[in-house]
């Protein structure tokens, strides 16, 4: 008789696991915005980025989709840091006290760009912050 040499693992590890899969397969590559000026950002264009990679995590409500993983719509949101934190953060990846896993570095899209981060966080502030107003 065979035994199996699967070992237990923490099921933060599964969870990690098979959401990269699923932000690998929902993944829509860069949405750049063509002639936007660099002080503006393209709400539809982070709406796709959000929709594609972000809402795995962060559910499509922003209120956060697994244990661990911040209410963006709360009156303590994340959101409401500074827009270069949070750019440093999203690009780079972070680990929210009391979660049982880090956000991977861009949503574990690495084929996003600065400006796609710009993006998905300025519709995240438009539409999840709870006086729905961006800095």
């Amino acid at each position: 008789m065979k035994t199996s040499t699967f070992k237990y693992r923490h099921p933060g590890y599964t969870c990690a696991c098979v959401l990269s899969l699923m932000i690998a397969g929902a993944s829509i590559g860069s949405a750049e915005t063509g002639g936007a000026s660099a002080s503006s950002h393209d709400l539809q264009a982070g709406q796709k980025v959000y929709e594609a990679t972000c809402f795995v995590c962060h559910g499509k409500d922003g209120k956060g989709a697994l244990p661990g993983v911040p209410d963006m719509t709360s009156k303590k949101s994340r959101l409401k840091q500074d827009d270069a934190l949070l750019l440093k953060h999203a690009t780079e990846g972070y680990q929210s006290k009391g979660s049982m896993m880090a956000m991977p570095a861009k949503g574990g899209n690495p084929s996003l760009t600065e400006k796609d981060m710009k993006n998905v966080i300025a519709y995240m502030k438009a539409n999840f912050l709870p006086d729905k107003k961006q800095k």
